[in-house]
């Protein structure tokens, strides 16, 4: 039976078309539809901040807020500052990471083990992760921030940039420790068995063979993670740590406007967007490399 022209493969030396002629012809729909729909999703959305941005201009008290949130001199006062109290969250935050990848790791390891006689060491790391989990970060930071230097106990540090980065850790571990558990349970038992098979003890298996694949699979939503920990760093603040949102507030405070805080804003996104971006490009590879078979 003759193959429909439409269904035609092109072959080299094709005496019909030039290589890759009819290729391009099949998918010249294919790339106007997608370009059609790309300029319609620009328009629009165009087209609704356009109208969102005229409906709040145009409202009864548009004068009051632009003065009391968006005023050019108060932002171009504020921000300096702002930005350099930010360098007291970034120590937060890269401390906090450092020891939250490394406890977390060791939860999370407590949790996999197998066996009646691990039985004591699984049941401590669910209790601590159903604890930190379950209870507010905020109320954890207040907790040992305001209670443990309260004890009066010698050589317990009254530092409250010390407390705001021990009740980060505390809290976001248990969460990273589910993520790290997570990837350790999607490597399958035959990397296991064929572990065992060539020799390596129980732990030189974990070590070697399972661990490595489970924290690379886990990399995109780690980082998710620690976006929220980058923006939590703020919360530091009520336990009387004077970083940016701190400076804000005092800023605020001294000339009773709210331009500090959205110059605050300006500060994260310019951190978070391109992380997240980041993230959503890992991820998007990831999907790529094992839709393409090209495993871990």
């Amino acid at each position: 039976m003759a193959t429909p022209p439409e269904l035609y493969q092109d072959q080299p030396g094709d005496p019909r078309l030039p290589d890759g002629d009819r290729g391009s012809k099949l998918l010249a729909p294919l790339r106007a539809e997608g370009g059609r729909s790309v300029a319609i999703a620009v328009v629009s959305t165009i087209v609704f901040f356009v109208v969102l941005s005229l409906i709040i201009v145009n409202s009864p008290g548009w004068d009051e807020v632009k003065r009391a949130f968006f005023s050019r001199t108060q932002f171009k006062d504020s921000f300096p500052g702002i930005v350099r109290a930010f360098l007291v969250n970034v120590r937060l935050f890269m401390l906090s990471e450092v020891l939250i990848l490394a406890f977390a790791l060791v939860i999370a390891v407590m949790r996999s083990l197998p066996g009646p006689v691990f039985f004591p060491i699984r049941l401590l790391a669910v209790i601590y992760t159903d604890l930190f989990r379950g209870i507010p970060t905020i109320l954890v930071i207040y907790m040992l921030g305001f209670g443990a230097p309260a004890l009066g106990i010698k050589g317990v540090p009254d530092s409250p940039f010390f407390w705001g980065v021990v009740s980060l850790v505390l809290v976001y571990t248990a969460y990273v420790a589910e993520v790290y558990r997570a990837g350790i349970e999607s490597v399958h038992t035959s990397q296991v068995a064929a572990a065992r098979s060539l020799g390596l003890s129980r732990g030189e298996s974990m070590r070697f063979v399972i661990l490595p694949q489970a924290v690379r699979r886990v990399i995109p939503p780690l980082l998710n993670d620690f976006i929220g920990l980058q923006k939590d760093t703020v919360l530091v603040s009520l336990i009387g740590v004077v970083e940016a949102f701190r400076t804000a507030g005092i800023d605020s405070a001294a000339t009773f406007n709210f331009t500090p805080y959205v110059a605050l804003a300006v500060v994260y996104l310019v951190i978070t967007v391109p992380m997240t971006r980041f993230v959503d490009a890992m991820v998007a590879r990831d999907r790529k490399r094992r839709q393409t078979g090209g495993g871990l």
